[in-house]
């Protein structure tokens, strides 16, 4: 009898241990509400690949930036262009400072006026616009864009200067 006894106990704890352990955690916890699986967070998206060899933002710029000082003004032009930022206000500055070298005067004076219209303050754009206006001979042009340089950095700052040796070239010359 003790043998059927605890052959009964034997199965009946399996039979409850089976039922425990296939049971939903759950219903274990009555009362609780169930808390929702976290979402993962989405993974940041890859930056896309530069292709090898390829110059970013500011290695354009710069490049572009020195073939136009270089006088290379065309080339310039080709480099400021593969830029994938075009409202770079840097670009449009030399874009605007590269046309303005080739003749292409009233082109020039577009790219310094969107630049201005939304960075008031970039003095060497004011300073660029004001060689234009001379360009075209408008000198008074010129003295207002030295005003508006003066307000931002006064007239000790290297865009003032530049402008203000520009003006008295120009005043000497026209005599």
């Amino acid at each position: 009898m003790l043998k059927t006894s605890a052959s009964k106990w034997l199965v009946i704890a399996g039979a409850a241990l089976a039922l425990f352990a296939f049971t939903p955690d759950s219903s274990l916890a009555a009362g609780d509400d169930p808390k929702p699986e976290p979402k993962p967070k989405p993974k940041p998206k890859p930056k896309p690949k530069q292709k090898e060899g390829a110059l970013d933002q500011d290695q354009i710029y710069s490049v572009g930036y020195w073939q136009a000082k270089g006088g290379q003004y065309a080339a310039a032009l080709a480099t400021l262009q593969t830029a994938s930022d075009q409202n770079d206000p840097r670009l449009q500055t030399m874009v605007g400072f590269a046309l303005r070298k080739l003749g292409r005067v009233d082109e020039a004076m577009g790219y310094y006026q969107r630049v201005l219209a939304a960075h008031p303050n970039r003095t060497t754009t004011r300073q660029y616009l004001g060689e234009a206006f001379l360009q075209i001979g408008d000198p008074a042009k010129a003295r207002e864009q030295l005003a508006e340089i003066s307000k931002r950095c006064g007239v000790a700052c290297e865009d003032y200067q530049l402008l203000a040796d520009e003006i008295a070239k120009y005043e000497r010359a026209a005599g």
